[in-house]
């Protein structure tokens, strides 16, 4: 929510394409982003409100979110963004680490020094932005790294799948994040950079594994457990 009590989904560029379309990329964004907490009620008409369009094009954005596990629908016709319990969380990073070593030992071999140069600016402006606070650009500007980082494979057949795992877990990584009082005791994207530099696949599957566990795992435990999630 907003500081006035107004639900929070962040403009995305313009798009070519339906309204349909437009709409479910747009709440998708604010999911993933973080932008709209676990557990927030989610009515059909208030989406509609919010984004200034009629219900057919939300409802049917609303059903594709459904069916990538980003919105539940309640028996009584209201919606809410899944609350996160242990077990799911600890699959979901599970999940991250293995299809996202992966993805970065296989986009390896097609690292050019351009794309480190790319990444290196990326990294110091979230350095900035850890900084300054501002969660909205520095979570938009982690998936960045992390994708332009991927997406050196011109295959890229894992990203789908690593977007929805995004998706996912964008929610309650935001809650933590929310709550931690420092961000990284190392800085594990700086070990990225060197790995790829090196083309070192060992040191770069270490440095994935440690920037994804570093960055939610012990946290979103102890948050889970004290808020009885468990």
């Amino acid at each position: 929510m907003t500081s006035n009590g107004e639900l929070n989904i962040p403009d995305i560029p313009a798009i070519s394409g339906t309204t349909q379309e437009y709409v479910y990329k747009r709440l998708r964004n604010a999911i993933m982003l973080g932008a709209i907490e676990p557990g927030t009620s989610l009515t059909m008409r208030g989406l509609a409100e919010r984004l200034g369009l009629s219900p057919t094009p939300v409802r049917e954005a609303v059903r594709q979110l459904s069916s990538e596990h980003a919105i539940q629908i309640k028996d009584n016709r209201r919606m809410m963004v899944p609350l996160m319990t242990l077990d799911r969380f600890e699959e979901l990073v599970s999940l991250r680490v293995v299809v996202e070593v992966h993805t970065a030992k296989r986009a390896l071999h097609y690292m050019s020094d351009f794309i480190i140069e790319k990444l290196t600016e990326m990294d110091n402006r979230m350095d900035e932005l850890i900084f300054e606070r501002d969660l909205d650009q520095l979570t938009l500007l982690n998936q960045a790294f992390h994708r332009t980082l991927y997406m050196a494979n011109p295959a890229r057949a894992s990203m789908p799948i690593i977007e929805s795992i995004w998706l996912q877990l964008g929610p309650f990584q935001r809650q933590v994040l929310t709550r931690l009082t420092e961000y990284y005791e190392i800085d594990r994207h700086k070990e990225i950079l060197a790995a790829l530099t090196t083309r070192d696949e060992t040191a770069l599957q270490d440095a994935i594994t440690n920037d994804i566990r570093d960055g939610v795992l012990n946290s979103g435990r102890n948050l889970l457990v004290s808020t009885g999630a468990a």
